[in-house]
């Protein structure tokens, strides 16, 4: 993988991941489009998670600054609430994450007609806040994080918008849409955390050539990923707020559509 196709990746990536039309989908039909070598997909698009990890966290630093603070208090507060919610909505993408780990890096190796088809899936979902989602600022509830967990577990398929089915789901619930924005990307940190190190570890066991790609690839994707994040994360936010996600459902349909003709007519 070269310097530029890195660069190339890492801002797809940075622009998709808060934007509901799938990361992980564009960043399987990018792979497609440049040739790249599949084996290394899942460590690569990890790496990149990471960086847009780490744009929330900067967009997101004073409500985790205050989370943090309500927590070494030691007391039940909203802070320890919404922590419990967080770790409640974890549970579903850990099961996947621990048991189906293996199935999961299969569905990265180049399924075009798969991406596609959740494509399509995803413009489904955010059409439907058209029609729900008017409620404002209700709070997450317990049951509601569950249930969001389980859109956020679905969304390791390539082509399922993990922003895109977390705020729909929750909009749907009646969840306010600033909440809904909020507790969507605030989830994300801890799986996304541990992801990384767990694929960090396995990266520098087996080492570079078995891995294809290089660390310098790494470094320059996860760079680009970063700064294109910070950029969609701050658009996203405004539009949650005006209620503006099916306006993407048409995007989706589009590359979608175009996604699965190619698997036919390549």
């Amino acid at each position: 993988m070269s310097i530029v196709d890195a660069i190339i990746l890492g801002i797809i990536q940075g622009l998709t991941e808060f934007l509901p039309v799938s990361s992980s989908g564009h960043l399987e039909l990018g792979k497609v489009i440049l040739g790249q070598e599949l084996e290394a997909g899942l460590l690569f698009s990890v790496i990149l998670h990471a960086a847009t990890a780490l744009s929330t966290i900067v967009i997101f630093r004073k409500d985790i600054y205050e989370i943090l603070v309500g927590i070494f208090k030691f007391k039940w507060n909203k802070s320890w609430e919404f922590a419990v919610k967080i770790i409640i909505s974890m549970v579903p993408v850990f099961i996947v994450g621990v048991f189906l780990k293996d199935e999961i890096e299969v569905l990265f190796e180049g399924q075009v007609l798969l991406v596609g088809s959740m494509l399509i899936i995803t413009g489904l979902l955010l059409l439907l806040t058209n029609y729900f989602g008017n409620k404002e600022g209700q709070e997450v509830n317990y049951f509601q994080a569950f249930l969001i967990g389980i859109s956020q577990a679905i969304a390791v398929l390539p082509g399922i918008s993990r922003s895109g089915a977390t705020i729909s789901t929750a909009l749907i619930l009646g969840v306010g849409k600033s909440q809904a924005a909020r507790f969507s990307f605030l989830m994300v940190l801890l799986p996304i955390i541990g992801a990384t190190i767990l694929e960090m570890k396995d990266y520098f066991e087996v080492g570079d050539a078995a891995q294809g790609v290089s660390v310098v690839a790494l470094v320059t994707g996860f760079v680009a990923a970063f700064i294109t994040g910070l950029v969609a994360c701050t658009w996203m936010i405004n539009l949650v707020k005006k209620g503006k996600l099916a306006y993407f459902a048409l995007y989706c349909f589009v590359v979608g559509g175009i996604a699965i003709a190619y698997t036919f007519f390549k």
